[in-house]
């Protein structure tokens, strides 16, 4: 009968199990194991251990190496134990700094700890890390020096990697750098041409018309991209003035293409037909169907003629798809509050899009006080603070809250107030052209001639001003 610790009823131990429940065999085993380990001598130890060693005596000869250290170096006990130095086994690089460095410090502290080293081999060169520590006599007296060597192979290996990868960051980002600022200047030397070009389809100035106030205004909702846009005034025959509006189709090089190609045929057609604004826009509309460059792109437009008279002015006005312009007058009814009214083309077709395209025209007279707004569709496509499209309701509702003067600058100064203080600004292109008869009595009445331009290319908003009186 067997007991739980092993032994038998009779007390004897049972041979088959110990008393920690551990198979014997298994036991004899580890036991075979870790003695065979321990009956490892010091010396196969010391000889084949994973990193080299060696002894020094003071002034740097070896005097004991292992094998592991003689391995890497590719060298015999007897060719370097009391023939070679410690100095001997490094490279020239390695040699400067152990004279330097390494012994000096090593005498001052007594022992030195990882310092990067290189010795050489047979294949070349192999970086170590070396630890040296003086060992004294009893009267504390120098005896030799035990030196420990780790291949940093690896380590050097690894450390090389992170270098050049950190050379390849900084080399990228120095590269980026170099792109973005060269993509900087392109696009300032871009935005440069752009706005050069930009000025061509736009008068330099708006003329001194005799007893009209003009002003204008024009906003490039881009940078980078030459806006569709376009307006002018200029005289005809006699005291005939005429002036335009216009916004083509799309963006950049092929919108600025169209765009000259209407100005200037607006012009051109205006001396050919000073008295019919309808068939210089019918001129326009022929012009643009016969140019190949064109192809499917148009254009709205208002085109009108303008004669000062004794009392004001009269507006022969023409167009072809655009939004309406706005006749505004500071009296209503007696009181003080303005009034617009949209001027109404019905029927009116786009320019360029058909052959037979059909145009319409009307008049209207300014009194002393009055104003004629023209713009383009970049204010009708303003968003409010609701997030709605303006409209045309929208702008005849900002300038019937006017309170000030229905003048033809301060019609386009509230206007670009109105839009700067939009919540999100504009997204296209805004081109405004207001035409006024200064009130009885202002100092712009009568003969006195006024000419204010006005205009922000580059979305600041600001305004700059040039009057022109005789």
């Amino acid at each position: 009968m067997c007991r739980a610790d092993g032994a038998s009823a009779d007390g004897a131990s049972d041979p088959a199990h110990t008393g920690n429940g551990v198979e014997p065999g298994h036991v004899a085993g580890t036991d075979a194991a870790f003695t065979a380990l321990l009956e490892d001598s010091a010396e196969d130890l010391y000889d084949a251990a994973p990193c080299g060693y060696l002894s020094t005596m003071m002034d740097g000869t070896i005097a004991k190496i292992n094998a592991t250290l003689l391995d890497w170096l590719g060298l015999t006990q007897e060719a370097v134990v009391g023939r070679m130095r410690f100095i001997d086994l490094l490279t020239v690089g390695g040699k400067l700094y152990h004279e330097t460095h390494f012994a000096p410090l090593l005498r001052m502290q007594g022992e030195l700890r990882g310092i990067a080293l290189e010795v050489k081999t047979p294949g070349g060169r192999l970086p170590v890390l070396v630890s040296s520590v003086i060992k004294r006599g009893a009267g504390g007296e120098p005896l030799l020096i035990r030196t420990t060597v780790f291949d940093a192979a690896d380590r050097r290996a690894y450390e090389e990697e992170l270098l050049r990868r950190r050379q390849d960051a900084e080399h990228a980002r120095a590269a980026a750098e170099q792109a973005r600022r060269q993509a900087e200047a392109d696009r300032e030397r871009l935005a440069a041409t752009l706005a050069v070009l930009q000025q061509t389809l736009l008068p330099p100035s708006l003329p001194a018309v005799p007893g009209v106030e003009l002003a204008g205004h024009y906003h490039t909702a881009s940078a980078d991209q030459l806006g569709g846009d376009f307006y002018d005034v200029f005289p005809l025959v006699g005291d005939t003035w005429a002036f335009f509006l216009g916004d083509v189709c799309g963006k950049g090089v092929e919108a600025a293409a169209l765009t000259s190609l209407a100005r200037y045929t607006l012009r051109a057609a205006a001396h050919h037909h000073p008295d019919d604004p309808i068939a210089v826009l019918t001129a326009l509309n022929t012009a643009l169907l016969r140019d190949p460059n064109v192809g499917i792109r148009f254009c709205t437009a208002l085109y009108g003629t303008l004669i000062p008279t004794d009392g004001g002015a009269t507006v022969r006005l023409a167009g072809g798809g655009h939004p309406p312009a706005f006749h505004l007058t500071a009296e209503r009814d007696g009181d003080d509050s303005p009034w617009v009214r949209p001027v109404e083309l019905p029927g009116a077709m786009l320019v360029g899009a058909l052959p037979n395209a059909h145009f319409a025209a009307t008049t209207v007279h300014l009194e002393p006080g009055q104003a004629l707004l023209l713009y383009t569709d970049g204010l009708t496509e303003a968003r409010g603070a609701d997030g709605q499209l303006l409209d045309t309701e929208g702008v005849a509702a900002m300038l019937a809250a006017r309170t000030g003067p229905a003048t033809a600058a301060a019609v386009v100064a509230d206007t670009v107030a109105f839009l700067a203080g939009l919540p999100n600004g504009t997204d296209d292109d805004v081109a405004l052209l207001a035409l006024g008869v200064p009130a009885a009595g202002t100092p712009t009445a009568g003969a006195s001639t006024v000419a204010v331009s006005i205009t922000a290319p580059q979305h600041d908003h600001a305004l700059t001003g040039n009057t022109d009186r005789p």
